[in-house]
């Protein structure tokens, strides 16, 4: 019976993680006592990007990386979708950030190259293991790497969520996995106000 209760609970803790790592139960602005985002500088393919540089500008982070088949790739056509919808004026105003949770096989070069296929003014980052970590961590993201396949290839559970940065750079909002397009332009916009 206690082997029977330990699973029980092994599989609730999986559960709760799980639910973590989707996003599902975070809706928009981040409730009292929830991490509140945090600077960090992290190396693109054209150099440091340093979020305290880019204040005056509403940043949308997205913790990910380039081999995701499917969640990366939905996400970020949404986020990229509502830069190409803003005007003129206001384009300038806002930046998309990947943040890579896969350093291994995410260089600057490959991210820049990834990133180009969404918008030309997304940055992909990456750092060492330790630097990502710290910056996940700020903003309550999550992020496991699961173990390789025979023929080498690994998946990384992560955090599904778009973290929207005020220009004052306070964490103001955060994004659900298949918030449509119109959704990120209505947030942005209203930052930009």
């Amino acid at each position: 019976m206690r082997k029977f209760h330990a699973f029980i609970a092994s599989i609730s803790v999986a559960l709760l993680f799980a639910a973590y790592l989707a996003g599902c139960s975070d809706h928009g602005t981040p409730p009292p006592g929830a991490p509140i985002g945090g600077d960090f500088v992290l190396r693109s393919a054209d150099g440091p990007v340093d979020t305290r540089a880019l204040r005056g500008k509403v940043l949308l982070i997205y913790f990910g990386y380039t081999h995701c088949p499917d969640v990366c790739p939905a996400s970020l056509a949404a986020a990229a979708q509502a830069l190409h919808t803003l005007s003129v004026e206001e384009r300038p105003k806002v930046r998309l950030i990947m943040v890579s949770v896969d350093p291994e096989r995410d260089t600057p070069a490959r991210l820049k190259e990834y990133a180009a296929y969404f918008h030309p003014e997304m940055i992909g980052v990456t750092g060492t293991p330790e630097e990502i970590a710290a910056a996940a961590r700020s903003f309550g993201a999550g992020y496991i790497r699961q173990p390789a396949q025979p023929d080498g290839s690994y998946a990384v559970d992560h955090t599904t969520r778009t973290y929207v940065l005020a220009p004052d750079g306070r964490l103001a909002a955060s994004l659900e996995l298949n918030a449509p397009a119109d959704k990120y332009l209505e947030t942005v916009r209203g930052l930009l106000k």
